[in-house]
């Protein structure tokens, strides 16, 4: 069994708070449109923070948008999910991105920050979860949502159980332990990996879905990078991680079993086949979606999140007001091409024609 691993990608890792000289003078593009903003277009300072799942996307948008528009400078820290919801809510964060929507206990304080209106998700990321692991000799892995249930749960602690054997007739597999990692801050990535096994394995999986990890045992890191940094350097590891940072790491990376019965490679067409059929929850321009974690679509990957960048639809100061929407638009546009090469899915089109319209609509 063998699948190619990625190559690692240089250069991703960037410092965003650094302002970029820009590229030239004549690009006449008008700012906030669907296409790249004028050097001179907007300026002005953003600081936002949240989902670390993202930070491999914003960081290159971020040198991107910057090198357009030498005035301006964004700032965006991967504190997680949690925190950014709460420093956005607490008036220190321009806009937070969360891997998840917000609760029902959380909508109240996110909307009493904006002066105006209410707090609104913009989908701007889809980040494929990547079932991730670090086995000597073992390349290929397929797993079923039952097994990987058990595996996260406790319930398989050996890498020669039988349930891991039956997902992978003729590999070899070494009787060795497993070593599950999760994430110990709250974490968006973790509420969208529990949702999944709460709907796509709920007889093996019964402690529901959250931003903190509820199941006992395994080993707790911070971040998506700490996840990574932790399974390789473990043999043995195995993790639920955003995918580009699976790739940056070069770890192996399950095919999954879809709703479909298919065992799935994660590819940006996989997960990109899965938000495609995802369904609106939110109204007017709250754009918050609901995945399906079962999807029966042919050559689907189920696992994965959709990042927001959670703003207010209206209320935002006015001296935000125009950067905002410019580095939104690009990141909606333009941006999206870019997703691919850093392990993301760009969105779906008739998605990412709605997040245009929410952004114009911002005020």
């Amino acid at each position: 069994m063998k699948l190619k691993r990625p190559a690692i990608l240089a250069g991703v890792m960037l410092t965003a708070t650094v302002a970029l000289a820009a590229c030239g003078t004549d690009n006449n593009t008008t700012p906030g449109s669907g296409s790249s903003s004028n050097a001179s277009g907007v300026s002005g300072k953003l600081t936002a923070q949240g989902s670390t799942a993202q930070k491999n996307a914003m960081d290159q948008w971020i040198k991107d948008f910057l090198a357009l528009n030498s005035g301006a400078t964004v700032d965006y820290q991967g504190t997680g999910s949690g925190a950014g919801i709460q420093a956005f809510s607490a008036g220190t964060a321009d806009f937070a991105g969360s891997d998840s929507a917000l609760k029902d206990t959380e909508q109240p304080a996110a909307d009493t920050r904006c002066a105006t209106g209410k707090a609104i998700h913009l989908p701007l990321v889809t980040g494929p979860i990547a079932v991730a692991y670090n086995l000597t000799g073992v390349t290929g892995l397929q797993l079923s949502p039952a097994t990987i249930a058990k595996i996260f749960s406790g319930a398989i602690t050996s890498w020669d159980a039988a349930e891991i054997k039956a997902d992978n007739p003729g590999a070899t597999l070494p009787a060795k332990k497993i070593l599950a990692i999760h994430r110990n801050d709250s974490s968006g990535t973790t509420d969208n990996f529990t949702k999944y096994l709460s709907k796509a394995a709920a007889t093996d999986w019964t402690l529901g879905n959250d931003k903190v990890w509820k199941a006992a045992g395994g080993q707790g890191e911070k971040g998506s990078d700490g996840v990574s940094a932790g399974i390789k350097s473990n043999d043995g590891a195995i993790g639920y991680v955003e995918w580009s940072f699976a790739k940056v790491n070069s770890l192996g990376v399950a095919k999954v079993k879809n709703g479909a019965n298919e065992f799935t490679e994660l590819t940006a067409e996989a997960a990109g086949k899965t938000v495609a059929g995802a369904k609106q929850s939110g109204t007017g321009d709250d754009l918050k979606l609901s995945l399906d974690y079962n999807t029966t679509t042919p050559g689907a990957y189920p696992i994965i999140l959709v990042t927001y960048e959670i703003v207010c639809g209206k209320g935002t100061p006015a001296d935000k007001l125009a950067l905002l929407k410019a580095f939104l638009t690009y990141a909606a546009g333009d941006g999206q091409a870019k997703l691919t090469t850093l392990g993301y899915a760009p969105l779906p089109a008739e998605v990412q024609a709605k997040v245009k319209t929410a952004i114009s609509n911002l005020s």
